[in-house]
């Protein structure tokens, strides 16, 4: 069946039909009508796919890896400067892997159509050690989402997929499949020491995705998007030029080099053309690229990413693009300015021939002999209040089956250690509230969330917002010891508001509950806790006790200043 589609809409339902779940996203432009589209989108509709419109793209991305954490497939869209909101779920999310598929759709701007800059997404994907597709037609964006979701999953790692204004706002017709994909179904398979990222964890994960790096790269250079062709020639000596273009810039070039054929040079040009859609950079194809031709140029959309890296990787003075003036350093590339490049070349002899296609280790650390100081796991304080709201917890959630607790960053992320096992997630600041949201909107329940106070006031609130403005039946617990304790101690900025906060963004009055966790009063506290899992809607619980830290340097200063009184 053929469709006449935008760039954006056939991302859209591409991912529809690749089996998605629920989209994740913030308007911005020239994203905004991917999600719109599956707004609308009858199937999309019919499976009741989620496709609210978050409160930043942050919420997006960690309320995407919630759904993911499901075992269900999540895409998560937004442009180019949204992705410097979300850097830290991002970011992290190689860290943490996937279960189900996430595809982060980024549309970038070259030429600040309607954007503060001209950044390229690209440099994140390499940054964060994630594969990076890169359509150069509406078909490709169309037949990638299936293809990036499949990897998403076999590699366990987010995929990036970058598309820019001219690719997402021009229209082709697109053949698409009759029927879509399933949804995947909800599973438990997420491995909780994988997902929550305690230094220990972290560097086991950084050094798997680490290892996998080649694996990734050996992937794109036998990837079906990327295709190297040289010409079939008898001449014995390197070709003059070749060329390696990428995304919508391919287009510019086969426009260009038919305009050439057309009579605008040497009848019949033919040339070694590298095409790349699919990162991390395919070594392998540019290496034979290099050694066919004594020059090659770099034709990209947006800053010169394969062209630095093909100038540090090869050490080669012969490469042309945008930082050696033959195409433009800023804004968009045009089929013009690629054919003026081309022209400017074709004094060049270039061959006229018919073309074919050619196509991890744990850390060992330390001296040798035995350590003079016996390591000791980190622990909660010994009368933390911590400890008992996870007490109280554990309790309560051995009534249920399958229950999923979304940790924060703080010290209650000892949670997840022994004896309490508490927490199955702990990806960034914020992301318990939304990745309990992204579970719930799953299927998942109950879906719990423990956030600290200062981590609530730094990145909660929009999370909570996003809960509110669906009703997401969850249940927020809010472990305020009112003091930003990790750190040592500092001022929280919400201590004493956080009632009132909850209440501003819509959290029903019933359902906002105050306790004070100590032994004494567990029955209440596990009652509450209770009531508010079988409250089929957003809940806020608030254990309210002071830091054993602070609270013994309060009370020291306290015998002090009234030391100083007495002598005076």
């Amino acid at each position: 069946m053929k469709k006449l589609l935008l760039g954006d809409e056939a991302i859209a339902l591409g991912a529809i039909h690749a089996g998605l779940s629920g989209v994740y996203a913030y308007p911005g432009t020239p994203s905004t009508e991917i999600t719109e589209f599956i707004q609308g989108d009858s199937l999309a509709r019919e499976r009741k796919l989620h496709s609210r419109w978050c409160t930043n793209e942050k919420t997006a991305m960690e309320a995407a890896l919630g759904m993911s954490f499901m075992g269900k497939r999540a895409l998560v869209c937004m442009k180019h400067v949204g992705l410097n909101v979300c850097a830290d779920p991002f970011v992290n999310s190689g860290m943490t892997g996937v279960n189900g598929g996430v595809v982060v759709l980024v549309a970038d701007d070259p030429s600040m159509h309607s954007s503060q800059d001209e950044q390229d997404s690209r440099f994140y994907g390499k940054f964060a050690m994630l594969p990076t597709f890169e359509p150069s037609s509406q078909q490709e964006a169309y037949d990638m989402m299936a293809t990036a979701f499949e990897y998403s999953e076999q590699q366990c790692l987010p995929v990036l997929m970058r598309v820019t204004t001219r690719m997402a706002h021009s229209r082709a017709v697109v053949e698409v499949k009759e029927q879509a994909r399933e949804e995947n179904v909800l599973n438990y398979n997420a491995v909780a020491a994988n997902w929550v990222l305690l230094p220990a964890n972290a560097r086991r994960r950084n050094n798997q995705v680490t290892a996998q790096q080649k694996q990734l790269e050996d992937d794109a250079a036998a990837s079906p998007y990327n295709s190297l062709v040289i010409p079939k020639s008898p001449m014995s000596s390197k070709y003059p030029l070749g060329i390696i273009a990428s995304g919508i810039a391919y287009n510019y070039v086969m426009e260009s080099l038919s305009s050439l054929n057309r009579g605008g040079a040497r009848e019949g040009v033919s040339l070694p053309l590298l095409k790349i859609s699919q990162y991390p950079l395919p070594k392998k194809l540019v290496r034979q690229m290099l050694e066919q031709c004594e020059r090659v140029l770099i034709v990209e959309e947006g800053q010169p990413f394969i062209e630095d890296q093909v100038r540090g990787v090869f050490e080669s003075t012969n490469i042309l693009g945008r930082l050696t003036g033959e195409l433009p350093r800023t804004g968009e590339l045009t089929p013009d300015s690629v054919s003026e490049a081309l022209k400017s070349l074709s004094h060049e002899s270039f061959a006229s021939a018919e073309s074919d296609s050619s196509v991890p280790p744990a850390i060992s650390g330390g001296a040798d002999g035995a350590s003079l100081v016996v390591p000791r796991p980190p622990a909660l304080c010994q009368g933390c209040g911590h400890r008992d709201v996870y007490t109280a917890l554990n309790q309560v959630l051995a009534e249920f089956d399958n229950p999923r607790v979304f940790g924060d960053i703080g010290c209650y992320t000892l949670g997840f250690l022994p004896p309490y096992k508490a927490i199955h997630s702990c990806v960034d600041m914020g992301a318990s509230i939304t990745m309990a949201k992204g579970a719930a909107d799953a299927g998942q329940w109950p879906a719990v969330a423990i956030i600290g106070d200062s981590t609530f006031t730094h990145s909660g609130m929009t999370g909570l917002l996003d809960a509110v403005n669906e009703n997401a039946d969850i249940t927020v617990i809010i472990s305020d010891n009112l003091t930003t304790a990790m750190t040592g101690g500092q001022d929280s900025a919400g201590t004493n508001k956080f009632e009132a906060i909850c209440l501003g963004l819509g959290v029903d009055p019933a359902h906002v509950r105050v306790v004070v966790p100590l032994p004494k009063n567990m029955p209440e506290i596990t009652q509450i806790i209770r009531d508010e899992i079988n409250y089929h809607g957003v809940s806020v619980i608030i254990p309210r006790r002071e830091c054993i830290q602070t609270f013994k340097r309060h009370a020291k200063n306290k015998v002090k200043s009234e030391e100083v009184k007495s002598d005076k």
